[in-house]
C-alpha cells in the first residue's frame, strides 16, 4: 500500500490478517491524530466506503475489502514523536526479542504504555515511531507507568488474537519481582482478594479490596530475605489493574516506593538506600509463540537502580 499525499482519496485493500477488525478501529490506525468524533462523522456521512457502499462504525472488515478513505485534515493534536528523541531512540536498546509477529521489550520505569492524560506519547507510540514501516503494532497487555520489565507487542492482528486467547485461558505465565516491607510469611503462597476499581474526583484510579469487586488471585514465592524487607516473586493468575500492588498491601507487606499503596516509613528507609522508583519489575513472560505454538520464555534484567538497591540491602 503506497502512501499518497494526505490531501488525496486513498484506497486500501484489506489483507487477511486484518479481517475481523471494526472499521472505526481500523480508521483510527490509518488516520493518526484525527479525533474520534471526526472518524464517526466521515463514516456517518458516507465519505468512507467499503466496496463502494456505506457502512456503520461497527462493520467488521473482510479480507479483500476495498476501503475508500477520504482526505482528512489532521487536528493540531500531539504530533507523532520523532524517532530521534533520546527517550525513543533508547527504546531500541530495551528490545529483548523481535520477529515478524511479536516484539518483547523491557519497558523502562516512568514510561506510560500509551499517550494520554497529558502525555504526548507512551511506549507504543515510541515503538511505532521506531518502526514506521510496521503496518500493525499493538500492546498485548499493559504495565503500570512506574512498573518496569517485560511487555508484549503484537505485530500482526492474528498474533494479537492468539496472545489474547492465551491471556484468557491462563496459558501465559507472567512473573514479577517485588521488594516488599517486612518479612513475607514463608507459608503464604497466594493472596485471593476481590478488587474494585474506583475513580477519584481528581480522575486518579485507585483500587481496593472489596466484597463486590472482581475475583483476583496472585501467587507468591520468597526469593530473598533482608532486614526489614523481602524480595518476592509475584505471579498474577488474574489481570486486574494494580493487582499485585494492592494484594501486597492487603497482605500487610506493601511494595517499596509505591506512591499509591505504599508505607511512608518503609519508603523513606528505602529511599535512603538509593531507591527512587516503585520496586515492581515484570521479570519474565512465558507464552506459546503465535507462529510455532512452541513455548517461549523471555526475561528482563533489573535496571541499575533496582540492582543497586538489592546490593545495598545485602550489605
Amino acid at each position: 500500500m503506497k502512501d499518497e499525499a494526505p490531501q488525496k482519496v486513498r484506497f486500501v485493500t484489506i489483507e487477511a490478517d486484518l479481517a475481523g477488525q471494526r472499521i472505526d478501529n481500523f480508521l483510527r490506525t490509518q488516520l493518526k491524530g484525527v479525533p474520534k468524533s471526526m472518524i464517526y462523522r466521515i463514516l456517518r456521512k458516507g465519505e468512507v466506503r467499503v466496496n463502494k457502499g456505506r457502512v456503520k462504525p461497527e462493520y467488521k472488515l473482510q479480507a479483500d475489502d476495498v476501503i475508500r478513505i477520504p482526505p482528512v485534515r489532521v487536528s493540531e493534536g500531539a504530533p507523532a514523536p520523532s524517532p530521534k528523541l533520546d527517550k525513543i531512540a533508547s527504546l531500541e536498546s530495551h528490545i529483548l526479542f523481535e520477529d515478524d509477529r511479536i516484539l518483547v521489550i523491557n519497558k523502562p520505569s516512568g514510561m506510560a504504555v500509551h499517550g494520554g492524560s497529558g502525555l504526548s506519547f507512551g511506549l507504543i507510540e515510541g515503538l511505532r515511531a521506531l518502526r514506521p514501516d510496521a503496518k500493525f503494532m499493538e500492546l498485548v497487555h499493559r504495565l503500570d507507568r512506574d512498573t518496569s520489565g517485560c511487555i508484549l507487542i503484537a505485530k500482526k492482528r492474528s498474533a494479537l488474537r492468539h496472545m489474547h486467547e492465551q491471556l484468557r485461558t491462563g496459558k501465559m505465565d507472567k512473573r514479577y519481582n517485588a521488594l516488599v516491607a517486612g518479612q513475607w510469611p514463608s507459608n503464604r503462597f497466594k493472596v485471593k482478594a476481590p478488587l474494585r476499581k474506583n475513580i477519584l474526583q481528581s480522575g486518579e484510579r485507585m483500587v481496593s479490596v472489596s466484597d463486590d469487586g472482581k475475583p483476583s488471585e496472585t501467587r507468591y514465592r520468597i526469593l530473598e530475605e533482608y532486614a526489614g524487607a523481602t524480595l518476592v516473586e509475584a505471579s498474577p493468575i488474574t489481570g486486574r489493574t494494580h493487582q499485585i500492588r494492592v494484594h501486597c498491601l492487603h497482605a500487610g507487606h506493601p511494595i517499596a516506593c509505591d506512591s499509591k499503596y505504599g508505607d511512608n516509613e518503609f519508603d523513606a528507609a528505602m529511599r535512603q538506600k538509593g531507591l527512587n522508583r516503585l520496586f515492581l519489575h515484570a521479570r519474565s513472560i512465558s507464552l506459546l509463540h503465535p507462529a510455532t505454538e512452541e513455548r517461549v520464555t523471555f526475561s528482563a534484567p533489573l535496571d541499575d537502580v533496582l540492582s543497586a538497591t538489592l546490593k545495598t540491602l545485602e550489605a
